[in-house]
């Protein structure tokens, strides 16, 4: 176990963001955070070198979770809905509503679809990002025993070679590998280890980082090729994380988002994202 160093430089090592934003997700592009709120589902945008922001896109009270950025700059944004809004301007581009008690909470792009999680259900939706008006569509996953009334899927992203998926289940600490065309899971070999807690996951090559929230911790894994099997080589910890729910990488640090969960969203209630070595 290692506590993540603090950042050096010019760069600050934590960012403080609106008071009562009840941060989610994050993802960076171009020097800059940007970070959703489950609170009114809005989008802040922070840099990177100064630390400051503004709010880019004002939501309507629906709940933003997980998020991520396209190289055409465009926002994918899990949570009530499903929504895409330009980075730069914070325009609405698109939003999808799936119609029932789905709980959409993650998102992972790949190369033509963003692929959302259903933490109600074993079920994954794709929606194509070309054309962002094509259906969104359901993948129901087999081989995962869904528990009613707690979060089940959680976070989501490739495998390194691109072919599958990897979904973690945060009620029973297992990782499992789908596949995109049947839906087929098995779980992950993580050589006995467990994620429990799991929440957004974040993939650099080999190297597997799981937001552990409620544990307050980051665990890392090496995985192989296919994201069949993994070794745990780390555990990040730092005595600023606040049940943190989110990750993205910038450099050597990764950005880590504290959500707070465990405390009631007030307007007083204070929110950061911190940087740890990685």
């Amino acid at each position: 176990m290692r506590s993540g160093a603090l950042i050096t430089g010019v760069f600050p090592a934590t960012i403080d963001l609106p008071a009562g934003f009840a941060p989610e997700g994050i993802a960076i592009a171009d020097s800059a955070a940007y970070l959703s709120s489950r609170a009114t589902g809005s989008i802040y945008r922070a840099d990177l070198a100064t630390g400051t922001g503004e709010l880019i896109h004002t939501g309507t009270g629906t709940p933003a979770t997980g998020l991520r950025i396209d190289t055409n700059g465009r926002a994918f944004l899990a949570g009530g809905d499903i929504r895409v809004v330009a980075a730069a301007t914070g325009t609405l581009l698109t939003t999808h509503r799936l119609g029932h008690s789905a709980y959409i909470n993650d998102v992972v792009l790949t190369r033509d679809a963003a692929w959302f999680t259903d933490s109600f259900s074993a079920t994954l939706y794709r929606l194509p990002t070309a054309p962002l008006d094509a259906s969104v569509t359901a993948l129901p996953l087999t081989g995962i025993t869904v528990t009613a009334g707690t979060v089940n899927l959680n976070g989501i992203c490739a495998t390194p070679d691109g072919r599958a998926l990897l979904v973690v289940q945060s009620n029973t600490g297992l990782l499992f590998r789908a596949d995109p065309a049947s839906g087929a899971t098995t779980p992950v070999d993580l050589g006995g280890a467990t994620v429990f807690n799991g929440d957004g996951l974040l993939l650099d090559g080999h190297t597997l980082y799981v937001v552990q929230n409620r544990l307050n911790t980051v665990a890392v894994f090496t995985l192989n090729r296919h994201g069949t099997a993994g070794v745990r080589t780390a555990t990040i910890t730092d005595p600023r994380f606040a049940v943190p729910t989110a990750a993205a990488a910038f450099g050597d640090h990764l950005y880590v988002v504290n959500a707070r969960l465990t405390t009631p969203v007030t307007p007083d209630v204070p929110y950061t994202v911190v940087a740890v070595r990685r």
